[in-house]
Order: C-alpha cells, then structure tokens, then sequence
C-alpha cells in the first residue's frame, strides 16, 4: 500500500478501492507547499519536492489534512499532530537567503522595539501582489511585503509587525483548522502604536491605488 492510499485509509478505510489514488513531488511549489485534487473517483496529491526527504508519518500528516479539508471534514489523528509540530519547527532549517536593504530596515526597527531583538531575521521579500499587502510563510519562512509599502515608513513597520507576529505565534491547530490571528495574536497587534491610526491609512492608500486592483489584507 502506498503512502498516499495509507493516509486515506487510515481516515477513512470504508472508502478503500474508491478512488484511484496518485502521488507526485513537484518542483513548481515553493517550499513545502502541496495540494490535492479530487476529480469524480481521482484523488491527486502534489507536493513540493522537499518532502520527497521528510518522513513518511509527516507526509501523511499533510496528506491527511489537505484530504479532510476537501472533503469538508474534521478529525484529529497522531500524523497530523507530527506534521503540525514539523512545520512550527522547519523554519530553523530553512536557508536565509533572500534579503532587500529596506526591509532588512524594518525588520530591525520592530524587532528592537517590540520584541527586544528575539525574532530570528527570516528571509525578506518584495512581491508585486495586488491580493495582499504581507504574508508569512512557514515553509520558506519568508516575509513578503506588497512594494505599494515602500517609502512608507510607518505603514510598512505595521505590516511588518503583523507578519513577524505570525512568526512569532505561529499557529494553534485544532482538528482540520490552524488559526492564526488567535485572540493573543489580536491583543498583540493593538500593542503597536497608533495601530487603529494606521490601519486606516492602509485603507485609504489601497482605495487611492484601487485602480491599480489592491485591495486591504494582511495574511
């Protein structure tokens, strides 16, 4: 039995001989991205390719949990514990290989001021993304920040706060969810200064840019 109709199984064993089940490791993702499709009786998954030297156990763990939430379901199971605890800790291992001179900047600035220097700097990015104005990702861990922020001082050292934030609080996994912007994470945000002030103006610049197809949000 393969591992990706082990996973399925170990779910739910009476879909066994249901679906025609498909594994590939992919180099299009970004680090340790995947997903899965389900087509009629097709299941694809898709990883990226650094999982090809993860344990099986947590690659079942992903497998499961991107199976359950297109199926629409909840459950808890020990693999999807193992690959929960991988990804809060892989960001250690991650190479630091992407850096911009402003960002590096800010990034200095937030991490001195609200966290007394403990945030580990991750990779840095500029992105041109109309959909968001700052994301992190675990599996690269990579901060990325729309470049409508350049220039803009105080309004990319808050981006850049609620991004070292998820960095920071990571995420509380419960079933088939991971929430993110948690209760703690929210009293956390206010802690920076004059935050409703610039949530404000990161809504009006993006209306100013709306022609340009942004819109306001923070991963």
């Amino acid at each position: 039995m393969d591992l990706a109709q082990k996973s399925l199984l170990e779910l739910f064993p009476e879909k066994n001989g249901k679906y025609m089940i498909s594994l590939k490791y992919s180099g299009k993702f970004s680090n340790y991205n995947a997903n899965v499709r389900l087509r009629d009786s097709r299941m694809e998954f898709r990883l990226s390719r650094e999982w090809e030297n993860i344990s099986p156990e947590i690659q079942m763990g992903l497998m499961q949990l991107l199976i359950l939430k297109a199926m629409k379901k909840k459950k808890s199971t020990h693999y999807i514990d193992l690959y929960h605890s991988f990804m809060k800790n892989v960001h250690i291992a991650v190479p630091k290989e992407e850096s911009e001179p402003e960002l590096e900047e800010s990034f200095s600035r937030v991490n001195g001021k609200y966290f007394y220097g403990s945030i580990e700097k991750p990779n840095l990015a500029w992105i041109n993304s109309v959909a968001k104005l700052g994301s992190y990702e675990f599996g690269s861990d990579r901060i990325s920040i729309s470049k409508i922020l350049s220039g803009r001082e105080k309004l990319l050292d808050y981006v850049m706060y609620h991004e070292m934030l998820h960095k920071k609080h990571k995420f509380n996994a419960a079933k088939s969810r991971s929430m993110y912007h948690t209760r703690k994470f929210r009293e956390d945000e206010r802690e920076f200064a004059s935050s409703s002030e610039i949530e404000n103006e990161l809504k009006n610049l993006v209306r100013k840019n709306r022609g340009w197809g942004f819109f306001f949000r923070k991963h």
